[in-house]
């Protein structure tokens, strides 16, 4: 009998690979980045007015000669794909709170206060630069987000040069931008509201609720009825559809059916009848056997919370195939743009100088603060040079900021002024703060001991 995993060959040069390679934290912005590039060649190519044209077919969904959805490409990717998205997001956020960062006052308050304060900067630098211009202005929380994965992806770039309390502190205070982020979508960026609509989606939300409530498990039917309960009203109400995933997210219980000691006690049984299972003398499984192993399957199950085992199979999906999906359809522009057009407004000048300049303020100048006032303490093996390069990076703001700025704007000139800053942001910041990090400090005591 082996004792070990048997690796076939499709194993060895296939599988297992494909898994290192999705299971890598770096790859899935690398990935990230190279459908971006994709889809900026591509625009500017000559064969740009079939790629930007692709976006505009339309998909419906109807019965009989009844159209009940109609929307093109582009919007189903931005309101349905990029929902899954927002789905895990939510997800996150809603472990963080419960047993994470986020999760008692005295975890959650330094991530609170510099990742409100991270948004305000931001928007505020934005508003001194457009706030005399009335279309232009509408602009203004696209410098408040930043991207998580990106900059996850240069810190893990950076290995041991960045100790992983860093990564943690960054993760947290990025979770704040985020929710940040959901709520100015959801109460700015909102069209004309369907009363109707809205409520009829709020009230399946609340069945949700009550079903977490009463211990259903199930992910299929928190699945049904998210999307066609939740999911779907919202997309017809004129509040934005991503709101309505982040929501679900939330009614996924989080909780197990099995204590850890529980579990263990129960395989450690399962485990003693296996081994005194009479076995059959090939490679096939008696009843027996096989009634013992779906037992651990089972209990396998009920010792993992549905809300983590959603968590760890969609972050694959999301990694790579959501995002670059949504990359290839929102991050192609145009480069015909002169000069003259490009600054014909502040929308350029205010989001760069908001994402760099303004995170930076937001995130270092007041932890700074906070930190001269003996209010805070930064996180252990954390030096102040570390707080200097995640403000920097946190000035990397490409899904989330990319996908406001489909809201915000109408015109294709703002929107191409507002992508192009993004991208040029988001570089100065990626260079620069993968610069400062991977420096070697002149003294290991550069730390602010409070």
């Amino acid at each position: 009998m082996q004792h070990q995993l048997q690796q076939a060959t499709v194993d060895k040069y296939v599988i297992n690979p494909l898994k290192s390679f999705i299971s890598n934290s770096v790859m899935g912005g690398i990935v990230l980045l190279g459908a971006a590039i994709i889809a900026i060649i591509l625009a500017n190519s000559p064969w740009s007015e079939s790629f930007l044209g692709f976006w505009k077919n339309r998909i419906s969904i109807g019965f009989n000669d009844t159209v009940f959805l109609d929307y093109d490409l582009h919007h189903w990717i931005n309101d349905g794909l990029i929902s899954i998205f927002f789905f895990v997001l939510g997800l996150e956020l809603k472990r963080e709170m419960v047993d994470g960062q986020l999760s008692g006052f005295r975890n959650a308050i330094l991530p609170i206060v510099v990742g409100i304060s991270g948004m305000i900067f931001p928007a505020l630098i934005f508003f001194l630069f457009n706030g005399s211009d009335t279309e232009a202005i509408n602009g203004w929380g696209i410098p408040m987000a930043c991207d998580i994965a990106f900059v996850l992806g240069i810190l893990y770039l950076l290995g041991d040069k960045v100790p992983v309390s860093v990564k943690i502190f960054f993760t947290a205070f990025g979770i704040v931008d985020d929710i940040g982020a959901v709520l100015v979508i959801a109460l700015v960026y909102t069209n004309e509201i369907s009363l109707w609509s809205l409520g009829l989606g709020l009230l399946f939300f609340v069945l949700l609720i009550l079903a977490n409530k009463v211990g259903v498990r199930s992910t299929l039917f928190y699945g049904i009825v998210g999307i066609i309960g939740v999911w779907i009203p919202f997309l017809l109400s004129g509040v934005h559809a991503t709101i309505a995933a982040v929501l679900v997210a939330f009614t996924i219980p989080a909780t197990t059916k099995i204590s850890e000691t529980g579990f263990l006690s129960k395989i450690k049984s399962y485990s003693g009848e296996l081994n005194d299972a009479e076995s059959f003398s090939g490679v096939t499984l008696t009843k027996k056997q096989l009634s013992i192993i779906k037992k651990m399957k089972s209990m396998t199950k009920h010792a993992t919370p549905p809300l983590q085992r959603l968590e760890h199979s969609l972050h694959p999906v999301v990694s790579f195939i959501v995002m670059p999906i949504f990359a290839l359809a929102n991050a192609g522009v145009v480069f015909d743009i002169d000069f003259a057009d490009l600054f014909s407004n502040n929308i350029f000048f205010g989001i760069v100088t908001g994402l760099v300049l303004g995170k930076f303020l937001g995130i270092f100048g007041i932890t700074f603060l906070l930190l001269k006032l003996k209010l805070v303490k930064l996180p252990k093996k954390m030096t102040v040079n570390h707080l200097l390069g995640i403000s920097i990076l946190s000035g990397i703001g490409f899904t989330m900021c990319l996908f406001i700025t489909t809201l915000a704007y109408d015109s294709p000139q703002h929107v191409t002024q507002a992508k192009i800053a993004i991208f040029a942001a988001s570089i100065i910041a990626g260079i620069s703060g993968y610069v400062l990090l991977n420096r070697k400090p002149k003294k290991e005591t550069a730390r602010i001991n409070v």
